[in-house]
C-alpha cells in the first residue's frame, strides 16, 4: 500500500485544494486527490477559516524576477548602479534599496531576493472588529447570547442606522472567530454557535435524508396556502434526537417560525402522538391547521392524532428535509443549546420552555429582524 506524505502543499496543489472544498469535497477526498495526509489539508483550511484566501498580485512598480536576474549579473561584473539603472530603467536608489536588502553586492542572490520581496509585500489588513472596541464588546456579547453572526449583523444595522462604526457583516464575525490569527474573539465563543465548527463548510456539501413511513399523505397534497408562508396556521414537525436513545420534539409555525419544544418519553408512535396532542390541544383555536412531519415512524399514528387535534398531518418526500426546511433550521438552531451527545431525557417540559424562550424572542433575518414571538401575537391578536 502506497504511503501519503507529509510534504507541504505547492501553490498548485493549495489552489486545487480550494477548487475542490468549494464543491463540497470532504477532506478525506481531498486528501487522497491530492496524496497528502487528512491533518495536512484540514491544517491549509483551518488556517484561512475555511474560506479561501484571496489570489495575490505582485505589484506593477515592483521589480520583476527578470530584472532581478538582471542585477544579480550586473553585480557580479562589477557594474555601477547607476549603470544597472540605466539598463532596467529604474532608479539608482532602487537598486541601491534592492541589494541593502538582500545581502549587498557579495551575497546578493536573484531566486533568495525574489522570495524574500514577496514574503515582506504582505499587508495584513487589520480587521474591523480589532479597531472598533464597542462593536466588537457588541458582538461577542451577542455571540454569547447564542445569537448567530447574521443576526448580530442584522441586529446592528437596524439598532444603530446612522453610525457606521457600529456597522459589521456577518462575514467578518465569521472570519474574526474562525481565524483566530487575527486575536480579535476568543475560541470559547465558538461553541456558541449552533454547530461547533472549527471553519466555514462549502454550501455544497451533501445531506443525508430520513427513514421511511407507511401509509403518509404526502406533501403534495397539501393546500396551495400552506406553501407560500402568507396564511399562518401551518406548522413543521421533527424529533431532535440526543444520547441513550433520548428524543425532543420540536414543531415551528411557517409564518411566525415560532417554536414549540415538547417533552417526550420515548420515539414510539404511541409516545410521540400522545405529547403532541397534549400540547397541541393547549394552543389557540385555530392556530395549527396542518403539521408537516419527516419520514420518520414516529409519527405512524398520525390519523389518531388528527382525529384528537383536528390538524391533518402531511409527510415529506422520501430524503427531502428540505422540503420543512423552516423545522430543519430551527434543529440548527437547538444544537447551540442541546450539542451532540446530549442526554434529552433531562430536561424537564418547563426547561425545554425556557430554550424555546429565548429562541422565540432573537431576530430573525427571514423576518425582517423581529422575533417569532412578535409575530405570532401580531397574528393571535388579529384573529381575536
Amino acid at each position: 500500500m502506497q504511503r501519503v506524505r507529509w510534504a507541504r502543499l505547492s501553490w498548485s496543489q493549495k489552489a486545487e485544494l480550494w477548487q475542490r472544498w468549494r464543491r463540497g469535497e470532504s477532506l478525506s477526498e481531498i486528501a487522497r486527490a491530492l496524496d497528502r495526509v487528512r491533518s495536512g489539508v484540514v491544517a491549509v483550511v483551518a488556517t484561512h477559516g475555511g474560506r479561501a484566501p484571496a489570489p495575490r498580485r505582485r505589484s506593477k512598480r515592483a521589480l520583476t524576477t527578470t530584472e532581478r536576474e538582471e542585477i544579480s549579473r550586473g553585480v557580479a561584473q562589477g557594474a555601477s548602479m547607476r549603470a544597472l539603472g540605466r539598463q532596467l530603467g529604474r532608479a539608482p536608489s532602487t537598486i541601491s534599496r534592492e541589494l541593502r536588502r538582500s545581502g549587498g553586492r557579495r551575497h546578493y542572490r536573484a531566486a533568495l531576493a525574489d522570495r524574500q520581496a514577496w514574503v515582506r509585500s504582505r499587508r495584513p489588513k487589520a480587521c474591523r472588529l480589532s479597531t472598533h472596541p464597542r462593536l466588537r464588546a457588541l458582538v461577542a456579547a451577542k455571540l454569547a447570547a447564542k445569537w448567530s453572526p447574521q443576526q448580530i449583523a442584522g441586529w446592528l444595522r437596524d439598532t444603530f442606522p446612522s453610525d457606521p462604526a457600529l456597522q459589521v457583516s456577518h462575514e467578518t464575525i465569521y472570519l474574526s472567530l474562525y481565524v483566530q490569527s487575527r486575536g480579535v474573539l476568543k475560541r470559547a465563543l465558538l461553541t456558541h454557535l449552533r454547530r461547533g465548527r472549527r471553519f466555514r463548510h462549502s454550501r455544497h456539501a451533501t445531506t443525508r435524508g430520513h427513514l421511511g413511513i407507511v401509509d403518509p399523505v404526502s406533501i403534495r397534497a397539501r393546500p396551495p396556502e400552506a406553501d407560500d408562508r402568507a396564511v399562518p396556521g401551518h406548522w413543521e414537525g421533527d424529533l431532535l434526537a440526543g444520547a441513550r436513545n433520548s428524543h425532543v420534539a420540536t414543531l415551528v409555525e411557517r409564518h411566525s417560525r415560532y417554536l414549540m419544544l415538547v417533552r417526550v418519553t420515548g420515539k414510539d408512535t404511541t409516545s410521540v402522538v400522545r405529547a403532541l396532542t397534549r400540547r397541541v390541544r393547549r394552543l389557540p383555536h385555530g392556530l395549527m391547521a396542518s403539521l408537516t412531519w419527516d419520514r420518520g415512524t414516529e409519527l405512524a399514528a398520525h390519523r389518531a392524532f388528527t382525529i384528537a387535534t383536528n390538524v391533518q398531518v402531511y409527510f415529506c418526500d422520501p430524503q427531502s428535509p428540505w422540503q420543512r426546511g423552516s423545522n430543519e433550521n430551527t434543529n440548527g438552531l437547538l444544537r447551540q443549546y442541546f450539542p451532540d451527545g446530549t442526554d434529552l431525557s433531562r430536561y424537564s417540559q418547563a426547561q425545554l420552555d425556557a430554550v424555546a424562550k429565548q429562541l422565540n424572542t432573537r431576530p430573525r433575518k427571514t423576518l425582517g429582524y423581529k422575533t417569532p414571538a412578535i409575530k405570532l401575537a401580531q397574528i393571535v391578536a388579529s384573529t381575536g
